[in-house]
């Protein structure tokens, strides 16, 4: 109970310190970026942003051993396929329903607000949509699903394609299971590992509020805070969005968790502060492993069900997808799509092809929106008028994402009679 009630200290303080971070980083940002020389803001915002590349690389290099040997474990502890068919399926019914449920919510709210209705074009910011361009060249739905399949592990670890670990996760953790007793000890060598992971996670979260600062900090001072003045009916329309899928989300949780989902919401408030600060849900993965554990979820379903929910159920991105896309329709005036109901449901569907495997990284929302609107007649170009505010945007979706895993974990723990209170 004392260990327990030092962690919960320990999560709260980080939580602090990454608030403290934030408000100090916007601060900095705030005064370089009205008092400098443009040459030096063009020198100084890449220096200080190295301060979050270090903190997201050092945690993106365990991610990819964590998601394996989790999901390997915890395919092998669920026992036999029957039983990780059954949990793999009702884990599956919530990544599609709550899918489904943000994209169409985007779509809903868009269409209601119309932030994109009167915006100057000339505003977009070409250069960076050309650089995101260059990542999409040569999309197709074909190379879409080749991309799916890994053709090497080891390049899936080395460029941390989640989607890709997780189907050669599950044909591992299937084939272990299959083998019986010869796989105990594969078994627990991983299991092992997990927890080594695990231990490297809390001495890497603990540079958190230094990369929360540097990421604040450097965007503030490239930008201004007039940027938010000028995007500040977008920004607004989004957050509503993204309020109104928490509100559903919220409503689904309690009906599943009574009381104990405000226990959860406590949980995940350092989570989702530094998802939140840093823009990248990815970054919190180790850490929310461990939070869902705390909370009574079985490690058997967390190691199975986050893993798979990362690859398929990032609510907040997904939200953004059909948000980001009818937004630049309305101000390119692209009626064949803002008109057309029957187009608008087509392009959701594709993006809900298109959105599973999305790494939960800065921008990796933007460049399936590239991809997929360029089938829909939405201008390439048409990517900056949103560039320069995506990173405020990305704080709010990728709160959500680990929102929406988190309750998605939590509620096939519940079902499996697998949630200790």
């Amino acid at each position: 109970m004392q260990n327990h009630t030092s962690q919960s200290v320990k999560s709260n303080r980080l939580t602090i310190y990454i608030l403290m971070a934030m408000v100090l980083g916007i601060v900095v940002g705030y005064i370089v970026n009205t008092n400098a020389s443009p040459e030096f803001v063009k020198d100084f915002a890449p220096k200080i942003k190295l301060l979050a590349t270090i903190f997201l690389r050092l945690v993106q290099m365990i991610i990819a051993p964590l998601v394996f040997a989790t999901l390997v474990v915890g395919i092998a502890k669920l026992g036999d396929l029957k039983a990780v068919g059954r949990v793999g399926g009702k884990a599956m019914i919530w990544f599609i329903s709550a899918s489904l449920l943000s994209l169409t919510l985007g779509l809903i709210v868009v269409s209601i607000t119309k932030p994109g209705v009167g915006v100057n074009i000339n505003n977009a910011d070409i250069i960076g949509a050309s650089d995101l361009r260059g990542k999409t060249a040569d999309f197709s739905i074909d190379k879409f699903v080749e991309h799916v399949f890994p053709r090497s592990v080891i390049e899936a670890m080395a460029s941390n394609e989640i989607l890709q670990l997780v189907i050669f996760s599950i044909f591992f953790g299937v084939a272990l299971t299959a083998i019986g007793d010869k796989g105990k000890n594969i078994i627990n060598a991983l299991d092992s590992l997990t927890h080594v992971v695990l231990k490297m996670v809390s001495y890497v979260m603990k540079l958190a509020p230094l990369g929360v600062f540097g990421a604040m900090t450097g965007v503030i001072a490239i930008k201004g805070l007039g940027i938010l003045k000028t995007y500040a009916y977008y920004i607004g329309s989004f957050y509503l969005g993204l309020a109104v899928l928490w509100i559903v989300l919220l409503f689904v949780g309690y009906l599943v968790l009574k009381k104990r989902l405000m226990v959860l919401l406590k949980r995940l408030s350092n989570p989702m502060a530094v998802a939140f600060s840093t823009s990248s849900s990815e970054a919190v993965f180790p850490k929310l492993v461990e939070e869902m554990e705390r909370f009574g979820c079985n490690n058997k379903i967390v190691s199975f069900t986050l893993p798979l929910g990362y690859s398929f159920n990032l609510d907040g991105s997904m939200m953004y997808m059909t948000f980001a896309s009818m937004f630049i329709a309305q101000a390119y005036n692209i009626t064949s799509i803002t008109n057309h109901l029957d187009t608008q449901i087509a392009m959701l569907l594709v993006f809900m092809l298109t959105s599973k495997g999305v790494a939960g990284v800065p921008r990796a929302s933007l460049v399936v929106v590239l991809a997929t609107g360029s089938m829909f007649g939405i201008p390439p170009e048409g990517i900056g008028l949103v560039l320069a505010i995506d990173t405020f945007c990305d704080m709010g979706r990728s709160m959500t994402n680990v929102l929406g895993n988190a309750l998605a974990t939590a509620a096939v723990s519940k079902w499996e009679g697998e949630l200790k209170n």
